[in-house]
């Protein structure tokens, strides 16, 4: 499978041509330029062919260390990357002289260069097609990715393209097959509940926080390379960005997601896009690490941001970063745990993590919260355990007695993984006050070293499983006309 760099000026259209070659609307388009900042990474389908498509951000003729230059150098990493370049520029504004400066770079960088003029719907769009022969890269494909027009022309120029890739790849393909040893745990019963991740099914991990927290830089550094956009300014990441690692053994794919400001701040269209993106990212993601500023940590926004990933029913981890400036560690530690309790009771025992991103301190720690959150995530308890500790709990603590009438806690399983959900089967389950309800998720989290993951307990009454208990006994037709009978002599 081969790779395909879209690259080209801002607003030619390459996110609007992404999303139509991937099939869905990935990345964030609008009609400002300069919307997309990082490398966006996508399965791509086209008639027959699959391959991988990068949507690049727009190549600006800026060489210092401003953000649109270092915009332009992620860019040029992606081209030297890729198998082949799909050059877009604008049919109905012509060629720039920006066009040819990056035709020539192009030129030195990639081997596989295509032309490709969107916007070329209509005859007002002639013109630019024409001039476009003069960027000296053979023939201007036609395109409109808004209305999906050209795309037969693309798929009739990379099949060849595509067909010398296969055969290197068969070429430098190992004699002995690989065998995947693999197994689906819900298909083998012998196996453990909890299912490791595999570079079929990574772990999921999204980072989510305030801006200028240091997400990017802190993925950067879990992956090796500056693979995503940093810098000074807050917000520059706007997608939702996705990017497939080993994390020191665990096939993993991790979420850089933009920083979410209070909602009342946010005006502008992008951002407005940018946080909606992120908050898909929360609800695909498996284990969320919420990343704080050590400087400003447990703002009421990064509270928000813990409480929405429970109410997602996501594994959740803290990470303190930028510890590296701190200077008594262990005060601010203190404070930040019992903060930490005392702000968000509702992931007591989640683990909270000291990290820098800039220096590499804490990764191996972050790493190792982030495992045991997932396994915390997928953990089953048996039935016959369950029904032993709420015999125990109930024991302990017997549930209160409305009106006079106990409510009994009769049987006990659990209904679901990710996160775990138990079913109480119990009397009067609406009599039953919240706090009866939270003593037994506790219980939980203790008791079966469940820490900081979101349980979910449900009560039920058994009469809902027993559709004719409310059901108004009948009498027998044949017993119906017996008594109906006058007695002789009546």
């Amino acid at each position: 499978m081969f790779t395909l760099a879209i690259v080209g000026r801002p607003n030619v259209g390459k996110s609007t041509l992404f999303n139509r070659l991937v099939g869905k609307r990935l990345a964030l388009v609008d009609d400002q330029p300069g919307v997309t900042r990082d490398l966006r990474e996508g399965e791509a389908r086209l008639g027959d062919l699959r391959f991988t498509v990068i949507d690049t951000a727009g190549l600006e003729d800026a060489r210092d260390d401003s953000l649109p230059a270092r915009m332009r150098r992620l860019t040029e990493r992606a081209v030297e990357m890729a198998d082949i370049c799909l050059f877009v520029v604008d049919a109905r504004a012509g060629i720039l002289p920006d066009d040819r400066v990056f035709a020539e770079i192009l030129r030195r960088k990639n081997a596989h260069v295509i032309l490709a003029a969107n916007k070329a719907e209509g005859t007002a769009a002639e013109a630019g097609v024409l001039e476009a022969w003069e960027l000296g890269l053979g023939e201007p494909l036609p395109l409109s990715a808004e209305h999906g027009e050209g795309l037969g022309d693309l798929f009739h120029v990379l099949t060849p393209l595509a067909d010398a890739y296969a055969a290197r790849a068969a070429a430098e393909e190992p004699e002995e097959p690989v065998t995947d040893l693999t197994v689906d745990a819900e298909t083998d019963a012998d196996l453990p509940a909890y299912r490791a991740p595999t570079p079929q099914r990574p772990l999921q991990v999204a980072v989510v926080g305030r801006p200028n927290a240091g997400k990017s830089t802190l993925i950067n550094a879990l992956i090796g390379e500056d693979r995503l956009l940093t810098g000074p300014e807050a917000g520059i990441t706007r997608d939702a960005i996705s990017v497939s690692f080993d994390w020191g053994g665990t096939p993993t794919r991790i979420f850089d997601t933009a920083g979410m400001r209070k909602k009342a701040r946010v005006q502008d269209k992008v951002e407005k896009l940018s946080v909606a993106d992120g908050l898909r990212a929360v609800k695909f993601a498996e284990v969320v690490v919420v990343l704080l500023d050590a400087a400003i940590p447990f703002e009421q926004q990064d509270l928000r941001i813990a409480d929405l990933a429970e109410r997602e029913g996501r594994a959740v981890v803290v990470a303190v970063n930028k510890w590296d400036a701190e200077t008594d560690r262990q005060g601010k530690l203190r404070d930040l745990k019992e903060a930490f309790e005392r702000l968000l009771p509702q992931l007591r025992g989640a683990p909270l993590v000291t990290v820098s991103a800039l220096t590499g301190r804490g990764l191996d720690r972050l790493q190792d919260a982030v495992v045991k959150a997932h396994e915390v995530w997928n953990r089953r308890v048996p039935t016959a355990r369950l029904n032993r500790w709420l015999a125990d709990m109930t024991a302990a603590h017997p549930p209160p007695a409305p009106g006079g009438r106990r409510i009994r806690l009769r049987y006990m399983t659990q209904a679901k993984t990710r996160p775990p959900g138990f079913v109480v089967m119990c009397s009067h389950p609406d009599k039953l006050p919240a706090s009866y309800t939270r003593y037994l998720v506790n219980g939980l989290r203790d008791d079966f070293d469940m820490p900081g993951t979101p349980i979910r307990l449900w009560m039920r009454s058994q009469s809902e499983q027993n559709p004719y208990k409310d059901r108004k006994k009948s009498t027998p037709s044949r017993l119906r006309k017996h008594l109906g009978k006058k007695p002789p002599g009546a």
